[in-house]
C-alpha cells in the first residue's frame, strides 16, 4: 500500500510518500520533501503568515513528491494529513488542501495525530521496540510510553515546550531563525564554557520552563546592556551569549533526562526513542545517552529528516491507520489545535 502525507501543523510543510510491502518488511520511503517558512530574525512566525507559506507552496510540494517517488495517482491508496495539535490556520490550510486532492482524486482521507506521527516514524527509522519516548518540539514536551493501545502520557509540560522556550531565546539574542533557533542557539552552546545558576523546575513527572525563560532573559538584558564588564564568579573570565546557550540548554536538558530517567524505572524499559524537532540536538542525545548508559539502556534518535516535522511521518502514521480499516469522512476531516497524544485508539499496536 502506498500514502501521501501532508504535515504543515507549523512553519514547515512537508510532503512525504511512503510504501508498506504487502507481505510486511521495513516501510520504504519514496519522497520526503519540505518547505519551511522563515522569519526575520529576532521574529515568531504568525500563524496567518505561516498559512499563507503553506497554501503557496503546497501543490508545487506534491507534484515534486510525486515525481521523486515514481507514482502515479492510481498508485496511492490514501492520503494523510495533520488533525492536529497545532497551529489552527497553518492546520486549516493543510486540511483544506488534502480534501481538495481526495476529491480530485477520489481518494479516502485520513487524520493524523501529529505526536503519533513522530512516535511511529521514529519506532519505524530506529527499530526500538517498546521504549518511553521524549517528545520534544516547539510546541509539545511529552515522556510517553505504550500500554493497552494507547500512548500514555507520564509527563509533560506545565507551560510552554521546551522547543518554545529555546526559540523566544533566539529571539531575545536577535538569533537567525535559519535553518532554525533552536538550531542556532545548540552551536553557539557548543562554544560556551561557563555553567549559570537558572531555575530548575521539576514537579513530579512534569517540567516548567516559563521561569528559566524569564530568568535567562534578564541575564541576557544584562549582557546586552554592557555597562560594566560582567565576569564568571569562578573563573574571571567575561561572560558571553555563548554562555547563555550553553547554561539553558545544560538546565534544561537535564530535566528531561530527569523524567525520563523516572518514566524508564516505572515501566521497567531499557530503551529510549527521542523524537520531535529538538530531538536532533546533539547534546540532548548526548546526555540522554549517558544516563542510558548507566541503566545499560541505549537511545533511539533520529536525524533532522524525520525529527524535524516532516510529511513522511503523517504519511505512515495514516497508512497504519488505514491498514486497521478506519479512514476520515470528508464531513469529519477538520483540523483542532489541542488532539492529545492519548486520545488515540492504538489499533495497529498489540
Amino acid at each position: 500500500m502506498i500514502a501521501l502525507g501532508l504535515e504543515g501543523s507549523a512553519n514547515k510543510l512537508g510532503v512525504g510518500v511512503i510504501l508498506h510491502p504487502p507481505k510486511g518488511g521495513p516501510a520504504q520511503i519514496l519522497a520526503n520533501v519540505r518547505h519551511t517558512f522563515v522569519s526575520p530574525p529576532g521574529e515568531g512566525f504568525l500563524p496567518k503568515d505561516t498559512a499563507k507559506h503553506h497554501r503557496t507552496w503546497v501543490v508545487s510540494l506534491v507534484r515534486q513528491a510525486l515525481t521523486e517517488a515514481g507514482v502515479t495517482l492510481d498508485d496511492v491508496d490514501c492520503l494523510c494529513y495533520t488533525k492536529g495539535p497545532g497551529m489552527g490556520a497553518p492546520l486549516q490550510s493543510v486540511a483544506v488542501a488534502a480534501r481538495m486532492l481526495s476529491l480530485l482524486w477520489d481518494k479516502e482521507l485520513v487524520g493524523v495525530n501529529h505526536c503519533v506521527g513522530h512516535i511511529e516514524m521514529g519506532r519505524e527509522i530506529t527499530g526500538a521496540q517498546n521504549p518511553v519516548v521524549l517528545y520534544v518540539s516547539g510546541g509539545n514536551t511529552q515522556v510517553i510510553a505504550y500500554a493497552s493501545q494507547r500512548y500514555r502520557i507520564f509527563g509533560e509540560a506545565l507551560d510552554i515546550a521546551v522547543g518554545n522556550c529555546l526559540d523566544r531565546f533566539a529571539r531575545t539574542l536577535n538569533i537567525s531563525n535559519d535553518p532554525a533557533p533552536g538550531y542556532n542557539i545548540e552551536q553557539l552552546a557548543k562554544r560556551g564554557k561557563h555553567l549559570l545558576d537558572l531555575p530548575y523546575t521539576v514537579k513530579g513527572m512534569d517540567c516548567s520552563f516559563s521561569g528559566i525563560l524569564a530568568s535567562i532573559d534578564v541575564l541576557a538584558a544584562r549582557l546586552q546592556q554592557g555597562q560594566t564588564r560582567w565576569e564568571d564568579e569562578v573563573t574571571g573570565e567575561p561572560v558571553t551569549r555563548e554562555d547563555l546557550c550553553f547554561s539553558l540548554q545544560e538546565t534544561v536538558f537535564a530535566m528531561l533526562v530527569e523524567i525520563t530517567e523516572r518514566a524508564m524505572a516505572h515501566v521497567g524499559s531499557n530503551q529510549v526513542l527521542i523524537v520531535g524537532g529538538v530531538g536532533c540536538n546533539e547534546r540532548l542525545q548526548e546526555m540522554m545517552g549517558m544516563m542510558a548508559n548507566g541503566r545499560a539502556g541505549s537511545v533511539y534518535a533520529t536525524d533532522e529528516r524525520f525529527c524535524i516535522d516532516n510529511g513522511i511521518m503523517i504519511a505512515h502514521a495514516g497508512l497504519l491507520v488505514y491498514q486497521t480499516g478506519l479512514t476520515t469522512p470528508l464531513e469529519y476531516s477538520t483540523c483542532t489545535q489541542r488532539f492529545r497524544t492519548d486520545e488515540v485508539v492504538v489499533k495497529w499496536r498489540a
